[in-house]
């Protein structure tokens, strides 16, 4: 009897181990990682035509003009700031969703919009409320907005006789207003719902107003009474 059980024993299947519910599903995750990542990246932009300028003939020229004995003396560009406010937002919310995406057609980045700081009754302004909105450009952004607007946009200002050279903020800063936004030719006419303004503002390292001038004379910014320098188009 003992030898039968034994037998009988051996007969019987023995359970095979039970398998993790997570081993057959963990090439499909993988798969999928392998296919979710992005093809490679084409070759990088070429960089903007005014800042291949600023670094090959601005740059010398201004070292030698104020004797600046390190090149990092040198003042620059740092960024370019567009501001619209728009006065009737409270009364009228499309005009500021107009206001918002006309900036970011012509500077090519989404804007902020700014926010009243202060409840004023008498204009029925609450804290908070969005009154106007603004645009930080730099790096390649601001030097392709710099010349689009150097050599595209301020020739289609009406009755233009050039800028004014005194609207330094006595740092090296430079701020001028445009009264309509359709010298810029982002702007497509029949879609305009008002005319508004706008104040540019171009920062830099300069410290000084004669020197931000000199700089912005360089880049070809074009100031009233002078004839503006030419920007050669980059070398092949």
């Amino acid at each position: 009897m003992a030898k039968t059980d034994e037998q009988t024993q051996q007969k019987q299947p023995q359970p095979q181990p039970k398998q993790k519910a997570g081993k057959g599903r963990e090439k499909a995750p993988k798969q999928a990682a392998a296919a979710a990542e992005p093809e490679a990246a084409g070759p990088p932009a070429p960089p903007a035509r005014l800042r291949l300028h600023y670094e090959r003939r601005v740059r010398q020229k201004l070292m030698q003009a104020f004797g600046f004995a390190n090149p990092h003396q040198v003042p620059r560009l740092t960024k370019v700031v567009v501001n619209v406010g728009v006065g009737q937002a409270p009364k009228t919310p499309k005009l500021m969703d107009a206001v918002v995406s006309e900036l970011a057609a012509i500077t090519g980045q989404h804007p902020v919009t700014t926010r009243a700081k202060k409840a004023i009754a008498n204009f029925n302004l609450r804290e908070g409320m969005a009154i106007g909105a603004a645009v930080t450009l730099r790096g390649t952004r601001m030097w392709e907005f710099v010349d689009r607007f150097i050599n595209v946009a301020v020739p289609r200002i009406r009755d233009f006789r050039g800028l004014p050279t005194r609207s330094f903020d006595g740092r090296g800063n430079y701020t001028i207003g445009i009264r309509e936004q359709m010298i810029f030719p982002e702007i497509d006419y029949d879609k305009v719902e008002k005319i508004h303004g706008m104040d540019i503002t171009f920062v830099t390292t300069a410290g000084r107003d004669d020197v931000a001038l000199a700089l912005l004379r360089e880049l070809g910014m074009p100031f009233r009474g002078e004839t503006p320098v030419a920007v050669e188009a980059k070398e092949s």
